[in-house]
This record gives C-alpha cells, sequence and structure tokens, in this order.
C-alpha cells in the first residue's frame, strides 16, 4: 500500500471512531435529561397534562430544526453541523438546570426546546458524517453507530439513575452532563472527514437542493420507508411496558425487564447488522426484518402468557432495528446531495415519534393499549412497500451502497 493510501486508510479508521463517539454522546445526553423526567415534574409541581405540554416543547424543536438542518450542513460540512448542534443541545441542559433551579417552566420549556433544536440538528449532522464514512469503508456502518446511540442512551439512563438514587441535585447533574457531552464532541469532530474539494464544489454550483430534494419520488418513498420503522420502533418505547401491566398483569418492573428485552434485541441486530446487509442487500434485509417484527408484534398482542409475549417483544426489536440506519445511508447514497436528503428523510421520519404516541392513545381509548398497536402493522405495511427504494441507484457513487445493493 503507498503511503498516501496507507494515511487516507489512517484518516478513515479516526473518523469511524470520531462519528462512533458523536452518536454514543448524542444518546448518553438526551437519554441524562430523559431519565430525571420525573425529578423534573416533581421540582416544577407539574401535574401529568402539564408535563405533557412541557415535553411537547423538545419535539417542537426538533420538528422545527430538522427541515432547515440540510442546508445548514451542506454550508459548514458534518463537523461544523455536529459541534453546533451539540452546542444548543448543551445550552438547553443548562438552561433548563437553571430553570430547576429557579421553578420556573416557561424557562424550562425554553431549554427543552433549545434541546430539541440541538439534538435534531445534531444527528441529521452525524448521520450525514456517518454515511460518508460508510462509504469510504466500503461496507455497511450506520447499523452499528445506530447501536452506538442506543448503548449511550442506555449509560445515560443508569448515570441518571444513580443520580436520583444518590439524590445528586438534579441542576448539577443536567450541567455536568453539558459540559462533559460539549467537551468530548469538539474533540471528537476534529477528526470527521475533511470536505471532499470536487464534491464541494459541486455543492457549491447546486446549491442546498432540499426543496428538490422534497420532490424527488425516491427520497420521499426512502421516507416512507424510514418512517414506517421509527414508528415501529418508537410504539415499543412508549408503549410495550403499559400493555405489558395492561395484557399479562405483570408489575411496572418486570413490564420494564420486558421492554428491556425489546431493546436489548434491536441494539444486537444493529451490531450485527452489518453482515446481513453485505450478505442479502438492503431491501431483502429490510424486507426480512418487517416481517420478523410483523410475527413478534402479533405474538406480543395475542401472547396467552408472559414468556410468549417477551418472546413477540425480542421479535418485534430485532424486526425493527435497521430501518432507521438503513434509511438514512440510502438518502446520503450520492454525497452531494446527502445533507438535504437526509434532512428530508429525517423530517418525515421524526414524524412518528411526535404523531404516533397519540395515535395510539386514541385508539387505546377505544379498543385498549394491547390491541391498538396492531396499528403498528398498518404503517409497517406502507413501509415494506417502499422498501424497494433503498436499493441503491445504478449511478450511485457510494461504494459501499454498491455492496449491499440487490
Amino acid at each position: 500500500m503507498r503511503p498516501t493510501d496507507t494515511t487516507a486508510a489512517v484518516r478513515v479508521r479516526r473518523a469511524r471512531t470520531a462519528v462512533a463517539v458523536a452518536f454514543v454522546v448524542n444518546g448518553f445526553a438526551f437519554a441524562s435529561w430523559i431519565s430525571r423526567v420525573p425529578a423534573t415534574r416533581d421540582t416544577l409541581s407539574l401535574s401529568a397534562a402539564g408535563l405533557g405540554l412541557l415535553l411537547l416543547c423538545v419535539a417542537a424543536g426538533s420538528t422545527v430544526a430538522l427541515p432547515a438542518t440540510g442546508p445548514v450542513v451542506h454550508r459548514i460540512g458534518p463537523a461544523r453541523g455536529v459541534l453546533a448542534g451539540a452546542a444548543v443541545a448543551t445550552t438547553g441542559l443548562v438552561l433548563l438546570g437553571a430553570a430547576l433551579g429557579w421553578a420556573s417552566v416557561p424557562l424550562a420549556g425554553a431549554g427543552l426546546a433549545l434541546i430539541g433544536v440541538g439534538v435534531g440538528g445534531w444527528d441529521v449532522a452525524m448521520n450525514i458524517e456517518g454515511a460518508a464514512v460508510e462509504q469510504r469503508l466500503g461496507r455497511p456502518l450506520m447499523p452499528r453507530l445506530h447501536a452506538g446511540f442506543s448503548l449511550g442512551t442506555v449509560a445515560g439512563a443508569l448515570i441518571g439513575a444513580a443520580a436520583a438514587a444518590l439524590a445528586f441535585p438534579l441542576a448539577a447533574h443536567l450541567v455536568l452532563v453539558a459540559v462533559l457531552s460539549l467537551g468530548t464532541v469538539a474533540l471528537a469532530v476534529r477528526s470527521f472527514l475533511p470536505a471532499d474539494p470536487d464534491e464541494s464544489a459541486v455543492a457549491r454550483r447546486q446549491g442546498s437542493g432540499v426543496g428538490r430534494a422534497w420532490r424527488e419520488p425516491r427520497t420521499l418513498l426512502v421516507g416512507v420507508l424510514t418512517l414506517a420503522f421509527a414508528f415501529t420502533e418508537g410504539s415499543a418505547n412508549d408503549w410495550l411496558a403499559v400493555a405489558l401491566v395492561d395484557g399479562q398483569g405483570v408489575s411496572e418492573a418486570t413490564a420494564a425487564v420486558g421492554f428491556a428485552c425489546f431493546v436489548a434485541a434491536m441494539t444486537a441486530v444493529r451490531l450485527f447488522g452489518g453482515a446481513l446487509l453485505q450478505r442479502w442487500g438492503r431491501v431483502a434485509t429490510l424486507r426480512a426484518g418487517g416481517v420478523t417484527a410483523v410475527l413478534g408484534l402479533l405474538l406480543f398482542v395475542t401472547a396467552p402468557a408472559l414468556p410468549l409475549a417477551v418472546a413477540g417483544a425480542v421479535l418485534w426489536g430485532a424486526g425493527a432495528a435497521l430501518g432507521f440506519p438503513v434509511g438514512m445511508s440510502a438518502a446520503a447514497d450520492d454525497p452531494v446531495r446527502a445533507a438535504a436528503r437526509v434532512s428530508v428523510v429525517s423530517s418525515i421520519a421524526y414524524t412518528a415519534f411526535l404523531a404516533g404516541p397519540p395515535l395510539i392513545g386514541l385508539v387505546a381509548e377505544v379498543v385498549g393499549v394491547v390491541d391498538a398497536l396492531l396499528v403498528v402493522l398498518v404503517v409497517l405495511a406502507a413501509g415494506l412497500l417502499a422498501a424497494g427504494a433503498t436499493r441503491p441507484p445504478a449511478t450511485g457513487q457510494s461504494v459501499a451502497a454498491r455492496s449491499s445493493a440487490t
């Protein structure tokens, strides 16, 4: 191997580690706040309805940020995009900490909105960088990066639980998380891939292309696919434990273990899903995953006993694991248009996290939580029909995409 080749390989490996750190810290920062929601409710003396409205500030911030992130990352690059998103998110954490110290609900809402804006922008930018590294490596990487996000959420939740058990001041906890997260990201982005001069020149001539991306049939279909799998995943995050309590009559602690089995299955498949993508390609792997999720969900809903319900949860998590990361890879097949397309696909997909919980909640008022989960099957069916859109274009520039084509 020539010296220049060796240098390039080292640079790609460093970028792989750096973007993995960005994913882990993103999950860690978000879960650190989520793990302290009960303490936030108590500190601000909120009712259930008031807490629900406060939590909407995060979703609203992300919804506003996602469509705008594509043009921003197109202009400043993924490294600065990730750093800017992390700076906004951690500022939101500090502001939230101050709001809790002063018991100010409006200030807490502003802090949560900033967290939503920052995490949303950070998410799009790190997915663009992850897809670029994946293309340079020539093999699937995105599932493992998203597994890193999941591991980061576990770490954040565990530290949050420990802080709560030790009665560590909530405001101080959030400020420490903010400082640690921003410092780690600032170091990591220094090893992101340098901009490709040729791609940058083409990108400047073409503009951000977000408006054009919203009119591209393939991009929209990839968005539908990603939304369907995000809805399948998010429904479990919000309702699986509740369904176990209502449907199986178990305690909240046992239901939490059942949800942990779902998360563990999803994380395991994301860690090792790259081999499946290399062997079977995107389309076949996604369709097999969708069918697995359908079978798991049906087993979960109809299970006469807890062990079968947990087995259904495991299949549900395993089947849903690869949809979101593969959707991000597919959106970024063309590096020149990656920023615009990833922001469009993310904007479509994140509506699942915004609309999913209330939709299932409304249906649950009529048929109960367990049967309401069957709504997921309708959404997932639409996603499976759109799975073919993830096949890399014949003229795609991504080596990784070509290697995982069907």
